[in-house]
């Protein structure tokens, strides 16, 4: 009977144990039930938010200025090769496709690219120019051969602000996607994106077993969505449990979104290669980091590298292992001709092409440190310091890329020449452009090595500005009852300050003419007739014109001051010179034209405003008088150089020639060029052979729109007598011919037997001609 009972008691146990244990695990089932779909619903937020919110902060985009086309325009060939280059054209024998273009016999055929300019958007459009000398001939369409009156190239993308410190991207939209690409990612990525569920159990056994044939990982089995999920959320750790979140994430993202979304937010996430500390992220970007092209622009054997990279940026990059690249770029093309995506022709094209990256980390125009940092300055002037913050922003900036380049050869070419010819290897330079009738900056360079990003001395370097001053002291005396004609003393002078120091002003030439019509000691820039005039006016009258002209900080009101004492940077210069250019109508100098939002609505247009600040008939005198210091004063070097051509400017020196200035202008720009020394040391330099030879430079390279100057009404020709600048009859005595305000002057004098001249009176002889123009004027 023992035996029964110890015999019952053992069959009964083990079947309790195993009730036991199906109850604990049913029971942690349960809470493991409860914890993954409390994890999926943390999961499924963290997914909505970040989809659902701001995916990415993008960086602001800066164009430059649209090229505008018009005949008669004054554009080389040349010039427009080079924009065409800056814009990654790509050269052709039959341009069809938008971004093509062939060129020869001075013309070019041009398939402008679609853009969503600031007024509205374009399509694409066929355009074939004809170019003679440094003019646009003839513009047709190359389709048709109808003359064309006007269109505009697609602008230059200059540089992306705010960029993150280790991602860098360009969005794009699915539909802006070449189908090839979207073809041959699925193809070697993920055959079945758009039959899986976010996790394709096909794939992972179809590596699987790939992997056991190689005996080595080779293949792996994560669809886009997996990687796509642990781009956005997780790490690139190799654990089981961010597997297991991977998969996870990727169902929740394939349940809430459709398959296009994804397939979206993938082309822009990805990685695909390093610019320095930045990750280059998303094929819009990655076109640009190794093709410098839009990505619709792509040819399918740059469509197949974009693919190859995604399996390792590093391993396959193109400059660092270019045979291993193009053995991946490849089988990538093998795999779309085996499945029929591309044909025989396109293969064996497209595989026989070298890889060709453009130059690591250009990615566009992207040299003008200047120029961002006036940009930089005004958008935080205009709008606050905050404002580049905003995601995904174009700013359409008024940089004309073909003055950018003239202006960095003048100065690079020119400061070169003067190093050797002065033996002084830190001189230094700075060059502003502008268009004065829009009051827009064209171009600007910091230095003498343009590309470098440091001190920017068109905006910062405060000099001196020696006799460019002189321009805003005749304008005041014009406005205040002088002519050109008014004689002008040009005797010795001796003023005392009120602590007693003595100032003798002298001419640069250390001459005395006794005196000259105001429109000589402008041109000659004679410096004892501009004290005295600007005595004569007033110290107070100058100060209120230099204010009126645009000179925002405080001015010392010494009687020095008429010969420059006064402190301005080159851009401040221009600035000033832009109210005289425009007659004496201000308006404030831009460097923005427009800004779209990340949707491309327009948020700001710049609207100009012009002020009338002094009276245009004497800003029409004071730039007539500018006009005579290229024709025979201290600039007619550019007169020499430039026959035919009118033009307006001032050259400026400073003491013991340590700051050369010049400024001048055409029919459309104003160009300030300084040159001197981060010390303020010695140049050896005038205004006419520093500052004037780089702005020469310049017109080489850019060519010279002659002035056109706007005649006020009351402005008429006038005789003056040369003897004393009276209104006289030019039967009756020796007179010079000037415009002059009519209204304002006294009846024109009887006859009377001529005086001889006064001994000094300025007359100016062919040597001082000749020597202008070799390198010694003012």
């Amino acid at each position: 009977m023992a035996k029964q009972s110890r015999t019952k008691k053992s069959t009964k146990k083990p079947v309790a144990k195993r009730r036991s244990w199906w109850g604990l695990f049913i029971k942690l089932g349960l809470v493991g039930a409860v914890l993954m779909g409390v994890f999926g619903i943390y999961l499924d937020g963290k997914v909505k938010s970040r989809f659902e919110g701001q995916k990415w902060a993008l960086p602001a985009l800066v164009y430059s200025r649209p090229l505008e086309l018009f005949p008669g325009q004054k554009l080389s060939y040349q010039q427009m090769l080079r924009e065409l280059q800056m814009l990654n054209y790509r050269k052709v024998g039959d341009p069809t496709r938008p971004g093509e273009y062939s060129a020869a016999n001075n013309r070019i055929e041009v398939h402008r690219r679609p853009f969503n300019f600031a007024d509205g958007p374009e399509e694409a459009r066929p355009i074939a120019l004809t170019f003679e000398g440094q003019r646009l001939k003839k513009m047709q369409n190359a389709e048709n051969g109808r003359e064309l009156g006007y269109a505009r190239m697609d602008p230059v993308l200059l540089d992306r602000l705010n960029v993150e410190k280790r991602e860098d991207r360009l969005l794009v939209r699915l539909e802006q996607v070449p189908p090839l690409l979207i073809t041959a990612l699925l193809t070697v990525e993920d055959k079945d994106f758009y039959q899986h569920d976010g996790v394709s159990p096909l794939a992972i056994l179809r590596a699987l077993v790939v992997n056991i044939k190689a005996g080595r990982t080779v293949q792996g089995g994560s669809t886009l969505t997996q990687q796509l999920a642990k781009n956005f959320f997780l790490t690139q750790d190799r654990s089981i449990w961010r597997k297991i979140q991977e998969a996870y994430m990727a169902v929740i993202i394939d349940f809430r979104y459709s398959k296009d979304e994804i397939l979206e937010a993938y082309l822009n996430e990805v990685y695909l290669g390093q610019n320095g500390s930045q990750g280059v992220y998303g094929f819009g970007l990655a076109s640009y980091f190794y093709f410098g092209l839009p990505l619709g622009e792509l040819t399918a054997d740059q469509v197949a590298l974009m693919v190859a990279l995604v399996k390792g940026p590093s391993f396959y990059d193109p400059w660092r292992n270019p045979e291993r690249a193009k053995e991946r770029r490849d089988l990538v093309l093998r795999l779309l001709a085996n499945e029929g995506h591309i044909d025989r022709d396109t293969y064996e094209q497209a595989s026989d092409a070298a890889l060709q990256p453009i130059e690591r980390g250009r990615m566009g125009y992207g040299r003008t440190p200047a120029f961002m940092g006036l940009l930089r300055e005004e958008l935080r002037e205009r709008f606050g310091a905050e404002f580049l913050s905003q995601s995904g922003i174009k700013i359409f900036s008024s940089l004309d890329p073909i003055a950018q380049h003239a202006a960095e050869q003048a100065v690079q070419e020119e400061v070169k020449r003067l190093k050797a010819n002065t033996r002084r290897d830190d001189l230094e330079a700075a060059m502003v452009v502008s268009n004065w009738r829009k009051g827009e900056v064209s171009a600007l360079v910091g230095g003498a090595d343009p590309s470098f990003a440091g001190f920017n001395r068109a905006l910062a370097a405060r000099r001196q500005i020696g006799s460019l001053i002189k321009p805003a002291v005749y304008a005041a005396a014009l406005a205040n009852g002088y002519t050109l004609a008014s004689p002008i003393k040009d005797e010795p002078i001796t003023l005392r300050s009120n602590g007693g120091q003595v100032w003798k002003p002298n001419n640069y030439d250390r001459k005395f003419r006794g005196q000259v019509m105001l429109i000589d000691a402008l041109a000659k820039s004679l410096n004892v007739p501009t004290v005295n005039l600007g005595m004569s006016i007033g110290l107070d009258k100058v100060v209120d014109n230099l204010k009126r002209l645009g000179v925002q900080q405080p001015i010392q009101a010494y009687p020095s001051l008429m010969l420059g004492t006064l402190e301005l940077t080159p851009y401040e210069v221009n600035q000033m010179y832009l109210t005289l250019a425009n007659q004496g109508l201000y308006q404030p100098l831009t460097s923005i034209r427009a800004i779209q939002d990340e949707q491309g609505e327009l948020i700001y247009q710049h609207a100009p405003t012009a002020t009338q600040v002094m009276e245009p008939e004497a800003g029409y005198l004071a730039l007539y008088g500018m006009t005579k210091v290229v024709a025979n004063g201290t600039a007619a070097h550019l007169a020499a150089r430039f026959p035919n051509r009118v033009m307006a400017g001032k050259t400026g020196t400073t003491n013991d020639l340590r700051d050369t200035w010049y400024a001048g202008l055409d029919n459309e720009e104003l160009v300030t060029s300084w040159i001197g020394r981060d010390n303020n040391g010695v140049t050896g330099l005038t205004g006419s052979s520093g500052a004037l030879r780089v702005y020469s430079r310049y017109l080489d390279e850019r060519g010279v729109d002659s002035l056109e100057l706007t005649v006020p009404p009351g402005i008429d020709q006038v005789n003056f007598a040369v003897q004393d600048g009276v209104p006289a009859d030019p039967r009756c005595e020796q007179t010079r011919l000037l415009p002059a305000e009519a209204a304002r002057l006294s009846g024109v004098r009887d006859c009377y037997q001529q005086s001889p001249i006064q001994q000094g009176t300025f007359e100016q002889p062919v040597s001082d001609w000749l020597r202008d123009i070799f390198n010694f004027a003012r």
